[in-house]
């Protein structure tokens, strides 16, 4: 069934939460393990109906945000969600609670039980009115980036619009195009602060009502993590500091040297060579298709997920006034199909997106049997292992898209992902700060931001742009809004993805066998246990980096960047 045939339905609300009532009152009573198993599996289905239901209406919304219909769509979802995900909570409080808890973990997994015991902390019916207030200040957010209409170039861009002027070779046209794109967001930093402030605020008032202390805590149970704690990431944020940062400072000023300034400003950052990035060698349809190619002799597993999501139109690529920013992969439990989202702009990140988000969708391809709606996708942080290792598992076969720029390509991939980790525990330390700091004020927020920048991004220069030395660069990040405390999973995401490159280079065949076998555990397992199903080192150990970065830099120094330039 293609994406245009799938069917909508609003739920209705009043008639779910009466159905999973009576099966959870039923639930108690029964006196036979077959018929709590038999009431389990009724539930899930309600679920996967109301949960697929709520993925379509998002991804209709985000394809057009102008859509009036799909944006009404939206906001009952953000009224609605909160009574189904207290209604989840007695679901899960009954399952820990059974008197067949042994033997229904013997049938579901007992990660099902883990995920359910932290779920339960989650949430209550005290504070559903505070999380619809919380859905509505980020559906705001997004809307108030999706609004940006600037013109530039003599035609009317969107922020995702301007971003390929913003690696320009030619150097005013980066800089005019970044004081373009950081200029929609001074124009709206009050608007900013205030949704963001007022989210620090609710989430706080959540989570004092739940029993936290601060939102932290609560924000890392909402995450799933249920095999490590902020103290780890902290020691891992630590282990950036000393090992990432000094080198990536390196890469940047080889960078400089060899764009030929004397300075190098924020505008700089994003173009690694005089003539240019790599950029591919043909439309957005030839990058469809060639990247099938890629995945034809990368894996038939692979290559039939693809080929799934071509047939059924399970993507939406093309930037256009209205859409929303970013990329994602999406799940439509009721129909088992992953969908993909991006905005093509024509650089080189159209074909790691693509790739990217091919990897999360082909890890929902893979785990779309799994019985129990828990298990299609993991914690975040291992979800990105998926798309971070699909991007370097595919460096093999990029000169089918590159050409010439192959070599610009792979050095311009490593060197930024290199220089990502930094950034990436920046945005997880702020996030640390603000919660912890609950009534620190947009000022004091965005001097922090300032310091954090000082300590592990040195090279950042704003030059004379206002916005960014006040501290404001961080309200770009879609995930400090959305999702806190999501982002430093790409960090540790990354760590594993080059774990993935660097088996790829020693044996190809194993490093898809590992890579597969991971996707199909789905998120059958915590994130540590998972590392051990792909036979990955923790990304918190200190060895496991300390063993991959001589690799990154002796594979970075051994590039001719001359003849790149």
């Amino acid at each position: 069934m293609r994406f245009s045939e799938f069917e909508y339905r609003r739920p209705n609300i009043e008639d779910l939460e009466r159905k999973v009532k009576i099966l959870l009152f039923e639930f108690w009573r029964v006196e036979k393990l077959k018929d709590q198993i038999r009431i389990i599996d009724e539930i899930n289905e309600i679920r996967t109906e109301f949960m697929t239901m709520t993925k379509f209406a998002s991804i209709k919304y985000t394809i057009d945000t102008t859509n009036e219909f799909y944006e009404g769509e939206k906001k009952f979802f953000d009224n609605v969600t909160p009574i189904f995900s207290e209604l989840l909570q007695q679901f899960y409080a009954s399952l820990i609670n059974s008197k067949y808890r042994t033997e229904l973990e013997k049938k579901y997994g007992k990660h099902f039980f883990n995920i359910a015991e932290l779920a339960v902390k989650t949430m209550s019916k005290e504070i559903i009115d505070d999380l619809v207030i919380e859905n509505i200040l980020c559906r705001e957010y997004n809307k108030l980036l999706a609004s940006a209409k600037i013109m530039f170039d003599g035609k009317e861009r969107n922020l995702a619009g301007l971003r390929s002027f913003m690696i320009s070779p030619e150097r005013s046209v980066r800089k005019n195009s970044s004081e373009a794109f950081w200029g929609f967001l001074s124009w709206n930093c009050d608007k900013l602060d205030r949704i963001y402030n007022d989210l620090v605020k609710i989430r706080h008032r959540i989570a004092k009502k739940l029993g936290f202390e601060n939102f932290i805590e609560l924000g890392y149970a909402r995450m799933g993590r249920t095999d490590y704690d902020s103290k780890q990431v902290s020691k891992f944020r630590k282990i950036i500091e000393d090992q990432v940062v000094p080198i990536a400072k390196k890469y940047k000023e080889k960078q400089r040297n060899r764009l030929g300034l004397d300075e190098f400003k924020y505008y700089d950052d994003g173009i690694l060579f005089k003539s240019g990035n790599a950029s591919p060698k043909g439309t957005e349809e030839w990058i469809v298709e060639t990247v099938r190619k890629v995945f034809k002799e990368l894996s038939p597993d692979i290559l039939e997920f693809y080929d799934f999501m071509l047939k059924n139109e399970l993507m939406d690529l093309h930037n256009r006034k209205g859409k929303a920013v970013g990329g994602y992969c999406s799940f439509l439990y009721k129909y088992k199909s992953p969908f993909i989202f991006a905005n093509f702009n024509g650089t080189e990140d159209d074909v790691r997106v693509l790739i990217h988000e091919a990897g999360h969708g082909f890890q929902a391809f893979c785990s779309r049997d799994f019985e129990v709606p828990e298990y299609i996708s993991p914690t975040l942080e291992a979800c990105e292992i998926h798309s971070m290792s699909m991007e370097f598992l595919t460096w093999p076969w990029m000169d089918m898209i590159f050409n010439g720029d192959t070599k610009k390509f792979k050095y311009y991939h490593l060197n930024r992902s290199l220089g990502f980790l930094p950034y990436s525990v920046s945005v997880d330390e702020f996030q640390h700060f603000v919660y912890k700091n609950p009534e620190a004020t947009a000022v004091e927020r965005k001097e922090f931001w300032r310091e954090l920048e000082n300590k592990y991004l040195p090279w950042k220069d704003y030059n004379d742009n206002q916005f960014l030395k006040s501290g404001g660069y961080w309200q770009m990040q879609r995930h400090i809004y959305l999702r806190p405390f999501y982002y430093i999973d790409y960090c540790l995401a990354e760590i594993c993805a080059y774990q993935f490159w660097k088996k790829s280079t020693d044996d190809r065949e194993k490093a898809v066998e590992d890579y597969v076998r991971l996707c199909k555990a789905g998120g059958s397992d915590s994130f540590l246990e998972l590392l051990k199903i792909a036979d990955l080192k923790s990304p918190f150990e200190e060895d496991t980096l300390t063993s991959i970065l001589p690799d990154i830099e002796k594979y970075l120094d051994s590039v001719d960047e001359d003849h790149l330039n």
